[in-house]
């Protein structure tokens, strides 16, 4: 069996990334074996590295089809492969290769987790299927995404925009007499993502009482469902399709963005002090009692007749005037933003949104993971890996007997 060299692996990877003190996180001492591509494996994956996982992303001799999407770059990497990567091993393994695939197969063995997003039934000609797996690893989770499920879906291919298509949410968004939008993001690979992470947490927790893996399964259109909440809700429980209204809300206003002397700034009184509050600011205190506007529902019925009456007001200062006396009251609003100032709001909040990962001239700006810890805080250590960039360490681990290869990060640690 190889052995481990204590000095060739810092000399290979000195100038990819430096050895950090490592700070114990809530996931330590849990292996993640990352079979997953693009967005919303590779971000859950990300989350879990990020609360003290081991990850390690096993990718194609072609690498994630995210390290191709570019621009932008950063050094001639993609940012949208640097977003979702960071404390990640990379090692690259093709699975036609009968070696590769057995390294595959043993990582699969050792792992605490397994998360992967094949097409449905695609990993099972390579023995990589849940039901092999947990054959040889009895007490893994298994996590899977597809577009569609595993029934008629299956052969599906799970697109983000493809699925804000067919699930209804394109038909919610635009303007009521103009095209339908997907939105800015791809929010349903995203929220996959997170409830893959959901998923997995949970299966831990029952292995943790009962010894017990299990086979986890997100789709992107079942989440699409679940996320579009009132809207589906309005359909299942109410009888109503939704439809498009801009940035119109179909249950409270005001709720959207209203101009002002330069800007259109985005207003939220969803209940009735919040109402009586902007009123006063606008010097309009007679508005609440108006028997057109005094509940929400009522002021959602006649927007019409009230949003001229705000705007009238609105009109005589500029959005961040504004914004200063409503906020000073306690009346939810915002100016609409750009990226660039969406992270400049949160630094001025102080919510310290971009944290660099790695050291030196590795040193990546990444948005900091969203979630605090009193006790164990998210580490940010490890920069996006290059492909393949640990394939000798990985290899060599994966090649000792279980009995003396000891726990990845132990022999991952001088890396």
């Amino acid at each position: 069996m190889p052995e481990q060299d204590n000095d060739t692996p810092e000399q290979n990877h000195e100038q990819q990334t430096q050895k950090t003190d490592h700070r114990p996180g809530p996931l330590d001492g849990l292996l993640v074996a990352d079979f997953s591509r693009v967005l919303a494996g590779p971000y859950s994956t990300m989350l879990l590295g990020d609360l003290g996982a081991t990850v390690i992303k096993v990718e194609s001799p072609a690498g994630d089809d995210t390290r191709t999407w570019l621009p932008p770059t950063r050094n001639g990497v993609a940012t949208y492969y640097m977003a979702i990567n960071r404390n990640k091993r990379s090692v690259v393994l093709n699975f036609n290769d009968p070696a590769d695939l057995q390294l595959a197969r043993e990582l699969a063995a050792r792992a605490d987790i397994f998360i992967e997003n094949f097409k449905p039934g695609g990993l099972k000609r390579f023995g990589l299927d849940y039901d092999t797996v947990q054959q040889h690893n009895a007490s893994i989770i298994y996590a899977s995404i597809s577009g569609f499920g595993t029934a008629q879906g299956a052969s599906l291919p799970g697109y983000d925009i493809i699925v804000q298509a067919m699930s209804g949410l394109m038909s919610l968004t635009g303007d009521a007499d103009g095209p339908a939008y997907r939105s800015g993001i791809s929010v349903f690979d995203v929220m996959s993502g997170l409830h893959a992470t959901i998923g997995i947490l949970a299966a831990l927790n029952h292995r943790n009482q009962t010894g017990e893996g299990q086979h986890v399964e997100v789709s992107l259109l079942a989440t699409a469902l679940s996320g579009m909440v009132n809207h589906t809700s309005a359909y299942v429980a109410g009888g109503v399709i939704p439809t498009r209204m801009g940035n119109a809300h179909p249950s409270l206003f005001p709720y959207e963005p209203l101009p002002t002397a330069d800007l259109e700034l985005v207003i939220a009184a969803g209940n009735n002090g919040q109402f009586n509050k902007l009123c006063d600011i606008l010097g309009l205190p007679e508005l609440p009692h108006d028997p057109r506007f005094a509940s929400n529902q009522k002021r959602t019925r006649n927007r019409e007749a009230l949003r001229p009456l705000l705007v009238e007001r609105l009109r005589t200062k500029t959005a961040r005037e504004w914004f200063g006396l409503l906020s000073a009251v306690g009346v939810p609003c915002g100016p609409i933003n750009d990226v660039a100032g969406g992270v400049t709001f949160a630094r001025e909040l102080g919510l310290d949104p971009v944290v660099e990962v790695g050291t030196g001239d590795n040193a990546v700006p990444m948005i900091r993971h969203p979630i605090t810890f009193s006790r164990t805080p998210p580490r940010h250590e490890l920069p996006p890996p290059e492909l393949g960039q640990d394939n000798e360490l990985i290899r060599a681990w994966l090649s000792q007997t279980r009995s003396s290869s000891g726990k990845p990060e132990e022999y991952l640690q001088d890396l």
